[in-house]
């Protein structure tokens, strides 16, 4: 009897010290969106990686399109302050081609909020032959943060102009879970 103890204590302290030495890597979350929208910028998916230098966003869409005609954009809301709701970031940029993109503070999800861009090292490329836009930021950017979760909103316009479509990753104004580095 005190042998099986014995042995299973072993094992415990053995297994307890394998997770103290595992390897520190990236953590990631991928959500998928349904098709809802009928527009080149219809969201399906959202992928959050948050590694020890940079956290990048990759949405994927259906059908989307180069032409500005498009009017196809996209904005990432970047909760780094779990004390603190709401967004802290706002990354926001068109998704057609020639178009420009910003990381900006936030003290919310309205435009008026928005305040001065982010000094820091940040990426936006966007490949029309996997549908995806890549959001790629410096952790040091935007303050280091333990973790972070993201709440996506695409638009884009009718070809007849009059019409902007909406869509956001679940509902508006919500948060994916929280990603650690």
């Amino acid at each position: 009897m005190r042998r099986t103890i014995l042995g299973a204590a072993t094992l415990a302290v053995a297994a307890l010290a394998s997770l103290q030495t595992a390897p520190a890597f990236a953590d990631s979350l991928t959500v998928d969106d349904p098709q809802d929208l009928r527009h080149g910028v219809d969201l399906r998916s959202v992928e959050v990686k948050h590694g020890g230098r940079n956290v990048v966003v990759t949405t994927t869409h259906t059908d989307l399109q180069e032409s500005y005609r498009s009017g196809s954009s996209g904005t990432v809301f970047l909760d780094t302050d779990p004390d603190d709701p709401g967004p802290e970031y706002v990354f926001s940029g068109g998704y057609f081609s020639g178009t420009d993109y910003v990381l900006l503070h936030t003290d919310g999800f309205k435009t008026s909020a928005w305040g001065e861009p982010v000094e820091g090292s940040y990426r936006m490329r966007i490949d029309y032959d996997t549908e995806q836009v890549r959001m790629r930021i410096a952790r040091d950017a935007i303050g280091s943060p333990d973790e972070v979760r993201v709440a996506v909103r695409v638009a884009g316009t009718r070809p007849d102009g009059r019409d902007t479509r909406k869509d956001w990753l679940g509902d508006p104004r919500s948060f994916t879970d929280w990603v650690a580095r």
